[in-house]
């Protein structure tokens, strides 16, 4: 199984740009397929530039509804006509960060590929979607600002629109998820849930980003103990975007070879 990390904050490749957002291509024994797609169409111009077919991807996993995963299916779309676009069908709610919008453009539901799922679904033998994390261990705490619409108003949004794909591969398996919004270790609990074990191999954002010296205690404390807890798991960690340079610096220290960074073009053999 390959990955190519197209889309994340920085550069690991000098031909590729680097944004706010996430987008994964992962090529498996059945299938070509993309979790998130960026906020732009930078998806688009890095898989060229990297050698990807796009028009090959066969599936598209939305794993939230925020603009900096879903902004560059509508770009994707004019490659690719036919992939499935999955997604929980609360992505479809309007999102916000305060007075901000952060959810996806609403002309993605338009799309006839567009397949909107409630909790969780097996697509086949390799791809299996999980929700309903519902723990709140380790949460993160920039979630607090992030609403979302219901009825008619803003309300804290629980993150029900946060899915999470598991893809088997012989023996092994792999977890992603884009941004951890439900904490990596709920998210983790609900795959023990599940698979009764833990993954051989996780791909996520930690969603721990702020800006470096503006970290409260509690946010530190909250960070040190998702590492020690990680550390504990017999698992490879992949993580970048929302995990904040100075968090995963914190969590590198106490995790080691077991935390590994993801750059715009990096390529992961598993």
């Amino acid at each position: 199984m390959k990955l190519v990390t197209l889309v994340e904050n920085t550069c690991g490749a000098p031909c590729c740009i680097a944004e706010h957002g996430l987008s994964i291509f992962i090529e498996t024994e059945m299938h070509k397929l993309l979790l998130d797609t960026g906020q732009t169409d930078a998806v688009v111009k890095n898989a060229a530039a990297l050698g990807i077919d796009l028009s090959q991807i066969d599936t598209v996993i939305l794993s939230h509804g925020h603009y900096d995963h879903s902004g560059g299916i509508l770009p994707f779309t004019k490659i690719n006509h036919s992939a499935q676009i999955i997604m929980q069908s609360s992505s479809a709610e309007p999102h916000y960060n305060g007075e901000r919008y952060i959810g996806i453009d609403m002309d993605i539901l338009g799309l006839p590929n567009v397949r909107l799922i409630d909790g969780d679904i097996k697509l086949d033998d390799e791809l299996f979607i999980f929700s309903g994390i519902k723990g709140r261990r380790c949460y993160p705490q920039g979630n607090r600002r992030l609403l979302c619409v219901r009825n008619g108003k803003k309300v804290q949004d629980d993150f029900s629109h946060e899915q999470c794909l598991v893809i088997s591969q012989g023996d092994k398996r792999l977890l992603l998820s884009g941004c951890a919004h439900n904490g990596i270790l709920n998210i983790l609990d609900r795959y023990k849930e599940l698979f009764g074990n833990d993954p051989d191999f996780v791909v996520s954002g930690f969603h721990m980003m702020k800006r470096e010296g503006e970290y409260t205690k509690e946010e530190l404390e909250v960070i040190t103990q998702t590492a020690r807890e990680l550390s504990r798991k017999n698992t490879i960690f992949y993580s970048g975007h929302c995990t904040g340079i100075e968090a995963f610096g914190i969590m590198k220290n106490i995790m080691g070879a077991q935390l590994c960074a993801l750059h715009s073009g990096s390529e992961i053999s598993i």
